[in-house]
């Protein structure tokens, strides 16, 4: 102690008058009081005002400077040094000797401008004011191809001072990528692959990057899929692979890299690793299936790696997704049943995943899960099946099959995911099937859910369906017992409600369902209609400009309709519509033009 406090009043008024040597003894005794213990002697170091006498003695021509830098590298690793260190005014001269050529100077520097950079909004900002991050990627790209120890350490020390510099930052991580450093850091992994700490470093750096979505475009024109694939076939310890899964996990979901990585072999890499890992319950194995299986199911959101990994449903992954299905690994069970709802992206994978027997095994793991409820592996199921229906050929074959029994099973389910997928694949299932909408529509206990879920104010995505579905009962079956259960059931105000949607395709369905029932059940929903200000609604419709012409012409129709009761006529009469109508003979839509005669006429006729 008595050494150090020596040696850090000898600093303070030797920049002027000391030799070379006797400052070299003084930092080296403060280098020794640091490896002893950093934080202590780092709080003497800051007391003691010698951090400004620090930026005198960083100059090129002095042998000191590398103790130096060293010695501010060290105290820097304390995160209470680090402001003080920028507020002595040493990172301007730390930057400059980022100019010289000496390797050990370079390598302390970097570390000291890396460590000052560390989670420090100020180091950061003093580093890019004076220009260190250009001068270290050029560093870096002058570096690139040299594989000597020295030059790979010194690359090890670059890179991550450019990570602590950028970290959690988009400005700064932006200003690199304008750089052009992803294309350097691509190639230092290919050459560098032997060299751990280098890797990782690299490694580290693309997942800092990676999250950017002007990096993507960057990394998708180098060769990284094709690195990182191979770098991830050469990996046996679990931290490796993972720290691999973080940087593919952001760049997978770029479609291009999707395919790169598709063609570089990842698949293949992944189905190992869920082999391998599916029947342990080593933690390290779960967390791996888990990653695997999930990028697996990432991967085929891209329309091209899908159809690539589909190969006409012969294909030997699509076979393997397949068999996850009936695993008894719910994680297993989950990613298969999304990656069947990712390849049921287009009418020829649905329907020839159909006829292929794909329906059967998603209702037995529906089944699988009635009981027990895991909502992830219901609501997988689910979107696979939604998806599947959507093709006409599919409708009636899934419908034969039982879906739609099996799908209401899940009814009863509390979960606003499980039941906004429900409602989506029955409105699929029933689309121009008017049987199977009739016997749906004539389910009381169906019919009361929906018009319950009609009113989940929480959950705007149930809302709209079960509004969609109780619709499309209507418009499907156009069944007057459908209609009464709808009645009875209370759901009569949700389709006027629905008539005044922000979506367009909603308020035409809305309208073309109340124009079946005004035409088919006119007595039965009188009240109702009344009681939900259906008349007003329409009046409002048509009077305002924003109104898509359909929405315009099928308020027409519902009027025509609705004046057959004889309190809605009256509701009519009193609203001087023939005035709002009659303006619309002129409109620019010629069927919208022609309902408005044909309503005018009818109106006139009336009254």
């Amino acid at each position: 102690t008595d050494n150090l406090s020596d040696a850090l009043k000898k600093l303070k008024i030797t920049t002027t008058d000391s030799t070379a040597d006797s400052l070299e003894g003084c930092l080296d005794c403060l280098l020794q009081a640091l490896a002893q213990n950093n934080m202590e002697t780092s709080e003497k170091i800051q007391k003691s005002g010698v951090l400004q006498v620090f930026a005198s003695l960083l100059t090129p021509q002095s042998s000191c400077t590398a103790k130096v830098a060293n010695i501010i590298a060290e105290v820097a690793r304390n995160e209470f040094m680090r402001n003080p260190c920028v507020d002595a005014g040493l990172i301007p001269p730390l930057v400059q000797l980022l100019n010289c050529k000496d390797q050990e100077v370079l390598l302390q520097t970097g570390r000291a401008l890396g460590n000052i950079c560390y989670d420090s909004h100020e180091g950061r900002n003093a580093v890019d004011h004076a220009g260190g991050a250009h001068i270290v990627v050029d560093h870096i790209r002058s570096l690139c191809s040299k594989t000597d120890p020295a030059s790979e350490k010194l690359l090890t020390v670059f890179c991550g001072m450019l990570m602590n510099y950028s970290n959690e930052n988009d400005t700064l991580q932006s200003q690199l990528i304008n750089m052009g450093v992803i294309p350097t850091l691509v190639k230092l992994l290919g050459i560098h692959c032997q060299n751990a700490a280098l890797t990782e470093m690299c490694l580290v750096a693309f997942g800092n990057l990676a999250e950017l979505e002007s990096s993507k475009e960057q990394f998708a024109y180098t060769n990284i899929a094709e690195e990182l694939v191979k770098l991830f076939k050469k990996q046996i310890e679990h931290d490796k692979k993972e720290m691999i899964f973080e940087v593919l996990a952001p760049l997978a979901e770029n479609d291009v890299i999707k395919l790169q990585l598709v063609e570089a072999g990842l698949v293949e890499c992944l189905l190992e690793i869920v082999q391998k890992t599916v029947d342990s319950d080593k933690e390290d194995d779960v967390a791996e299936l888990k990653t695997a299986s999930d990028l697996m199911v990432l991967l085929l959101l891209g329309d091209e790696s899908m159809q690539k990994l589909f190969e006409g449903g012969r294909g030997s992954v699509f076979q393997r997704v397949l068999l996850w299905i009936p695993s008894n690994s719910h994680q297993l069970q989950l990613a298969g049943a999304l990656a069947i709802a990712n390849f049921a992206r287009n009418d020829g994978n649905c329907i020839h995943m159909v006829d292929n027997g794909i329906v059967q095994k998603l209702m037995d793991l529906l089944d699988r899960h009635v009981e027990d409820g895991n909502v992830t592996v219901q609501h997988a199921a689910l979107s696979a099946l939604r998806n599947l229906a959507i093709p006409v050929v599919n409708k009636a074959k899934m419908l034969s099959a039982g879906v739609a029994e099996a799908v209401l099973k899940f009814l009863r389910s509390e979960m606003p995911p499980v039941q906004f997928k429900l409602l989506g694949t029955l409105r699929m299932l029933i689309d121009a099937q008017a049987e199977a909408a009739e016997q749906l529509g004539k389910n009381v206990k169906l019919v009361e859910r929906l018009v319950e879920w009609c009113e989940a104010k929480d959950h705007a995505g149930v809302m709209g369906e079960s509004n969609r579905l109780l619709s499309a009962l209507i418009r499907h079956s156009k069944s007057k017992e459908v209609i009464r259960t709808i009645v009875q059931s209370g759901g009569i105000k949700h389709l006027v409600t629905m008539a005044t949607s922000e979506h367009v395709i909603m308020q035409n369905e809305a309208l073309v369902a109340l124009a079946l029932i005004a035409a088919l059940e006119l007595g039965t929903a009188e009240k109702d209609l009344e009681n939900a200000q259906l008349v007003q609604i329409l009046h409002r419709l048509l009077s305002d400009d924003r109104s898509a012409p359909e929405i315009k012409y099928n308020s027409m129709v519902l009027i025509c309709a609705l004046i057959g009761s004889e309190p809605l006529q009256k509701e009519v009469q009193s609203m001087a519509f023939l005035e709002v109508v009659s303006k619309l003979r002129s409109h620019e839509n010629k069927t919208v033009a022609q309902q408005a005669s044909l309503t005018e006429q009818r109106l006139a006729v009336e009254s």
